[in-house]
């Protein structure tokens, strides 16, 4: 009888550089799945839902931020707000590779192009690629150590690992 537990879990990791290509920071942040994000895994993966094909990620704004909660939605996440301190016209595609050693993950950064001065707190991942959208399905979302300052020319590399 086997005896593997598959707690599934994400991390994130961010690489920050500003207009002259200088690294500013290297942040590795594990990430809470949201309940909508948990029922999403257990009913596609066993009971015939809909499966999403496009994942997005998006950055939460330190402005407002009061805390992250496993009940957050994308219509409803009364902790935190959406940053749009970004150029990208849409939220970045995570464009996840096929499933190898129990993980899978992107080949190529996810690229934030920054286009003003921020305060970064963390980051999420939800099926609709809408700046500022509130409809979709919200997996995860993680909050950096520390937040991360941003100016207008920086931009934020974003590799997404999910493993059980």
């Amino acid at each position: 009888m086997s005896k593997q537990t598959m707690p599934v879990r994400g991390k994130f990791f961010l690489e920050h550089f500003n207009k002259a290509d200088e690294l500013l920071g290297r942040y590795e942040i594990p990430n809470g799945i949201v309940d909508v994000g948990m029922n999403y895994l257990l009913e596609t993966g066993f009971h015939g839902g809909t499966a999403v094909t496009t994942w997005y990620i998006g950055l939460i704004d330190n402005d407002g931020f009061s805390a992250l909660a496993a009940a957050d939605t994308m219509a409803s996440h009364a902790g935190w707000s959406e940053s749009s301190a970004y150029s990208n016209a849409n939220r970045p595609t995570w464009s996840v590779g096929a499933a190898a050693t129990r993980a899978v993950t992107n080949s190529s950064t996810v690229d934030f192009n920054i286009n003003a001065t921020a305060t970064i707190k963390g980051i999420f991942i939800t099926s609709n690629n809408t700046k500022g959208g509130t409809t979709g399905t919200l997996w995860s979302t993680a909050a950096f150590a520390s937040n991360v300052g941003v100016s207008s020319g920086d931009v934020l590399k974003v590799t997404y690992t999910v493993s059980g």
